[in-house]
């Protein structure tokens, strides 16, 4: 069994106009990917998918798509899809960096693994720690409070059993904007907060007091990807536990923050972290140290938000206080696989079939945009 051809198709996406939303990143109106198919002389394919934000993890569309045909493919082109262990080392080996790019392929040869094994993906990665439905909350922009507040309702009322409420523009305007929030779900419903890294140190501590009151139930990446120590200064001030996951990219990352004790979460993500193997190895990292890990999630398709659910049922440490971000296909009005993501009773539900038990319309794809 070998590798004997790769492709990448990038195709863009315009989000529901409803929920396009801003962060501390900066607006997000339509969302870019890259979809890698990986094919053996066997005839059996695999798929894979990026999702590109420049500002996330400096790749973008045509950086990614290059990347993947012009160095990546190269490398892997011969390698037998059933030795992981070889592969990861090639791609490894030809790019530093590039998470997105590479865990695009390796999601690709884990689903072709599963269907050459005849296998769901969660039995590659370990086997099964939990039942098939996973818990979910829903990220509410950077909008006015009177706009966050009647998406929290409707959320609520769609059966996502939490929100999080997306911060860092400034601490007056956040705080009005969690407490409309706070006010519309009631006071028994879980709120989380997300700052992407937008808040200093001071605007952070300026903020806790605020949300302590408001009973926030956690802060995600209150202050910069790069300032751990500011983050575990915060934490040693704060009542609400502190999720770390703009900071959290590789299985180094995720040691120095252990080693300064800067969270209480860690955010995993199969395009963030390189792949599903990366981040099972981030969440066993995280498990040693006691440590819990959400699911992170970056507005995907179909292909990926099954990675994501085959992740969440295998790692050993899924947290069982914040919901999951596995609600990517939510936001747009087209789909690029079947089956459609399954949300019932404000969870996620695993896609069952042979490797990510997704089908992609290749052809769909193809014609590169959805505008």
């Amino acid at each position: 069994m070998k590798i004997t051809s790769i492709e990448a198709y990038p195709f863009s996406v315009p989000l529901k106009s409803r929920y396009a939303y801003a962060d501390a990143l900066g607006p997000r109106l339509n969302s870019d990917h890259v979809l890698a198919v990986v094919r053996t002389d066997e005839g059996l394919v695999g798929y894979g998918e990026a999702n590109i934000s420049p500002r996330w993890s400096g790749e973008t569309q045509e950086g990614t798509t290059a990347m993947i045909l012009r160095t990546l493919a190269p490398a892997l082109i011969g390698k037998n899809p059933l030795e992981m262990g070889p592969v990861l080392d090639a791609m490894e080996d030809a790019v530093y960096l590039n998470p997105y790019a590479k865990a695009s392929l390796e999601i690709a040869i884990v689903d072709l693994t599963g269907k050459i094994l005849q296998t769901p993906a969660y039995r590659l990665l370990g086997g099964p720690k939990r039942g098939p439905e996973i818990p979910l909350k829903f990220a509410i922009g950077g909008f006015a409070p009177a706009k966050a507040a009647e998406l929290a309702v409707e959320m609520k009322g769609r059966g996502f059993r939490a929100v999080k409420v997306k911060v860092g523009f400034g601490v007056a305007q956040d705080v009005a904007r969690v407490t409309a929030v706070r006010s519309a779900v009631g006071d028994g419903f879980p709120v989380g907060v997300d700052a992407n890294g937008g808040w200093s140190e001071t605007q952070a501590l300026l903020a806790l007091p605020y949300l302590e009151e408001l009973g926030i139930n956690f802060i995600e990446q209150p202050i910069g990807r790069r300032n751990i120590r500011g983050n575990a200064r915060l934490r040693q001030r704060s009542s609400i536990p502190i999720m770390l996951d703009d900071s959290m990219f590789t299985e180094e990352d995720t040691i120095e923050a252990i080693q300064l004790e800067a969270c209480d979460i860690i955010s995993i993500s199969p395009g963030k972290n390189g792949g599903l193997w990366r981040s099972m190895h981030i969440a066993q990292i995280a498990a040693a140290a006691g440590i819990d890990c959400a699911i992170g999630g970056n507005v995907e398709f179909e292909v990926c938000s099954s990675a994501m659910l085959h992740l969440a049922v295998s790692i050993p440490n899924l947290s069982k206080s914040v919901g999951h971000d596995i609600i990517g296909p939510v936001y747009y009005d087209h789909q690029i696989g079947t089956p459609h993501l399954r949300i019932e009773n404000g969870c996620a539900v695993l896609f069952e079939g042979n490797g990510l038990g997704v089908e992609v319309d290749l052809e769909l794809i193809k014609k590169g945009g959805f505008f």
